[in-house]
């Protein structure tokens, strides 16, 4: 059950679990007294780690995934595994040695107002290296109404100004569809909290035990992190230990109302009491259904082919199983071209490469949604439901599926008044706040002006994303990432806190993503300012998997000889 073992009976795993906590409340002792350098000499440490664990990590993902070696869907893996925790290792060992030096980790980052009294802090592009890679995408995290540049900039460092005051021990439940979750919410636990950790694994990832034990090699050694597997039983012993201070997860919001309340109508019944079994604090990364708000304007077929492809890929990338997939796209009944994208997005579906269910219950959500909706269509192992009713959308608009479905609503008007419906919509009748995706054509952009700014402000999403996935948000090391701010246990929607967030910012609000509308050429041809080439996460890739490999060796140790590989790769893709 541990980097050790897997007991099988009830006394020998509760023993180690006993055994794993005890060793933790020692390990905290040594984490108080490990100040600013050597936490960050032990992010360096685990860089190196990383790297040299990136293609067992990947194999290992692939093996429980199902994907085959030679697929480009290989190159999710790398992009969505130790890519974001090399980026992230790197980012928060830049913001330890900032503190260090007695400098503010935003100090070089741009800072300026966003509508409605916010301060948007510019986190993307963070260096040099993003400037190239990711030419043409920009990231800001936004604070709430009313907190100033200067608070910004004194508060950002959290619980690394304060290292010697530790909060005891945190459990992180593990999650089993993105394989960067887990190392990844525990370095926030530890440095943005001060909390070491019992990494509880999702049985469906225990595969990458060995690797993990690898990657998290430093924190174990010094008793400030413990790695544990098993089932639902020990997660419930787990986040009820007396030894145990708070709980974090990922899953769904049925996931976190049984661990919460309990399973069934005892469950339900302690849920509408306001009587949960944990009283410990609980936060969470869920899901929801993360609309894509298609903003009616006048496309070339290029455009409706590549975005067509876009929101495929939101749906479709890893297999569906994201909590920050796209479930709905919300497009203008009035749009003249509206049935030509709808075509590409048929065709999109359609060529998306086949690949295994790995998730489980995957089949039953599947047929829920067929049962729900007479006139869905089925292509391939997908699901396209046309023309949710707006006065009645069903299910579609309140139940993440966590599958290979994608609904399609409309909404009249033209960019303007359609897009205050479609946010209006987005706001009030989907499920979940985690992200909402837009896409917008320049020219309308343009048009829009300042009304685009006050839509994205009143949007109530933990990441908004323009032209660009919010799957991208989650891939920023600098950016935060989890829901809106304001949910509570009995209607927790998204979750509750954040995660990420390499700065560490101290409460943000949201993260604004902005990306590219074309790609390389078309982008330069047309008077946009990216070299960005089709990006590596789109399912249609070709060359992903080189890309993600490339990319990831890359950001483990960057150097300007290895560019040319990693832009030929991409180009290609």
């Amino acid at each position: 059950m541990s980097e050790a073992g897997t007991p099988s009976s009830a006394a020998a795993w509760t023993a180690e679990v006993d055994r794993a906590l005890a060793e933790l409340a020692a390990g905290e002792d040594v984490w108080a007294e490990t100040g600013l350098a050597g936490r960050r000499e032990l992010l360096e440490r685990m860089h190196a780690a990383t790297a040299a664990q990136a293609e067992a990590w990947v194999d290992a993902a692939a093996a429980y995934k199902h994907v085959p070696r030679d697929s480009p869907l290989i190159g999710e893996e790398w992009i969505t595994g130790p890519y974001p925790v090399v980026t992230s290792l790197s980012a928060l060992a830049a913001t330890a040695k900032a503190l260090e030096e007695g400098r503010s980790p935003v100090d070089q980052a741009a800072v300026r107002r966003a509508p409605g009294g916010r301060t948007a802090v510019r986190v993307l592009p963070h260096s040099i290296w993003d400037r190239l890679l990711l030419n043409g995408f920009s990231a800001e995290v936004w604070m709430p109404p009313g907190v100033g540049a200067q608070t910004v900039r004194r508060q950002a460092g959290l619980a690394l100004r304060r290292p010697r005051e530790t909060s005891g021990i945190g459990v992180v439940l593990g999650a089993g569809n993105i394989t960067s979750i887990p190392i990844l919410d525990v370095l926030y636990e530890l440095y943005a909290h001060n909390r070491v950790v019992a990494l509880k694994l999702n049985p469906v990832t225990d595969g990458l035990r060995a690797v993990f034990t690898e990657v998290l090699a430093p924190l174990i050694e010094i008793g400030a992190v413990r790695i544990l597997t098993g089932g639902a039983d020990v997660g419930t012993y787990l986040v009820n230990h007396p030894k145990v201070a708070h709980v974090h997860m990922t899953g769904s919001q049925a996931t976190h109302d049984a661990i919460v309340y309990g399973p069934g109508a005892e469950g339900a019944s302690r849920k509408a009491a306001g009587t949960p079994l944990i009283e410990k604090p609980v936060t969470s990364e869920l899901g929801g259904v993360s609309p894509t708000i298609v903003v009616p304007g006048e496309w070339s077929d290029a455009d409706l082919r590549f975005q067509a492809e876009h929101v495929v890929t939101q749906r479709l990338h890893n297999g569906g199983y994201n909590c920050c997939a796209s479930q709905v796209v919300v497009v203008s009944s009035d749009w003249a071209q509206k049935d030509q994208f709808l075509t590409y997005l048929r065709a999109g579906l359609a060529a998306a490469p086949a690949r295994t269910a790995y998730y489980p219950g995957n089949d039953d959500r599947v047929a829920q949604a067929i049962a729900a909706y007479p006139e869905a269509e089925r292509i391939g192992e997908r699901v396209l439901v046309p023309d949710l009713d707006p006065e009645n959308p069903g299910h579609a608009l309140t139940t993440e599926y966590f599958a290979p479905v994608l609904g399609v609503l409309e909404l009249p008007g033209r960019a303007g008044p359609f897009l205050a419906e479609a946010v209006k919509a987005a706001n009030e009748q989907f499920a979940g706040t985690l992200g909402v995706n837009l896409i917008a054509h320049p020219r309308t952009i343009k048009k829009l002006g300042a009304t685009l700014d006050e839509a994205i402000a009143e949007l109530r999403y933990g990441t908004v994303g323009l032209n660009v996935w919010t799957g991208v948000g989650f891939l920023t090391a600098t950016a935060s990432w989890g829901a809106f701010p304001g949910h509570t246990l009995d209607d927790v929607q998204s979750g509750i806190g954040i995660v990420h967030n390499a700065l560490l910012l101290d409460g943000p609000e949201r993260t604004v993503l902005r990306g590219p509308f074309r790609p390389l050429p078309r982008s330069i041809l047309h008077g946009e300012l990216s070299i960005s080439p089709r990006p590596p996460w789109f399912v249609t890739n070709r060359t992903a998997a080189s890309t993600g490999r490339l990319l990831t060796r890359f950001s483990a140790s960057p150097r300007l000889t290895a560019l040319p590989r990693v832009f030929a790769s991409a180009i290609r893709g």
